[in-house]
């Protein structure tokens, strides 16, 4: 068996054993849970604690927030807190500790709309404009590993983008492109 393959069963399974023990939309008791960003766009780094001692740090949270709002217009919105539950266990899933690449997360109905006339495939309803989408790479974890795990927790929509390498992660309703 290749390795690629042998480690996405690995994932798979443990994908499995993670679903067993938790609910969507629930927030875990853990000890705390760490992201790492890096913005394409804007070249900022982001390393932080958003969830420690069993609730959400609110300074973290309004931190990501700004980090990931809309770097065309400056605009910021509130990230559902379960999109970030979400990535963090998919990173923990891969057992990566890489950091994750932003593309595109918060979008203004402004940036959205421009999107959409310049170039086909923006949903004109776009779960970036909700807060609860990013487009990423993680650094150490190939983008169709990254797509699979993702796929595989059924917690939202994913969409891959081979062409542009990145892949796209919402807590909206389960679906795939």
């Amino acid at each position: 068996m290749h390795p690629l393959q042998q480690r996405i069963l690995i994932c798979l399974f443990s994908i499995g054993l993670l679903a067993t023990t938790t609910q969507p939309g629930n927030a875990r008791a853990l000890d705390a849970r760490q992201l790492s960003f890096y913005h394409t766009h804007t070249e900022e780094r982001l390393d932080i604690v958003y969830f420690e001692n069993d609730e959400y740090v609110d300074s973290a949270l309004e931190e990501i927030n700004h980090f990931l709002r809309d770097f065309r217009t400056g605009d910021v919105t509130v990230m559902d807190p379960g999109l970030l539950d979400l990535i963090y266990d998919i990173r923990e899933t891969l057992e990566s500790n890489g950091t994750y690449e932003v593309i595109s997360a918060y979008r203004s109905p402004k940036t959205n709309e421009m999107l959409r006339t310049r170039r086909g495939g923006v949903a004109r309803n776009s779960q970036h404009l909700l807060g609860t989408a990013i487009d990423v790479r993680l650094e150490d974890i190939p983008i169709e590993v990254l797509r699979d795990t993702a796929l595989a927790m059924r917690r939202g929509g994913v969409g891959f983008y081979r062409k542009a390498d990145f892949v796209h992660i919402d807590t909206g309703r389960v679906r795939r492109w």
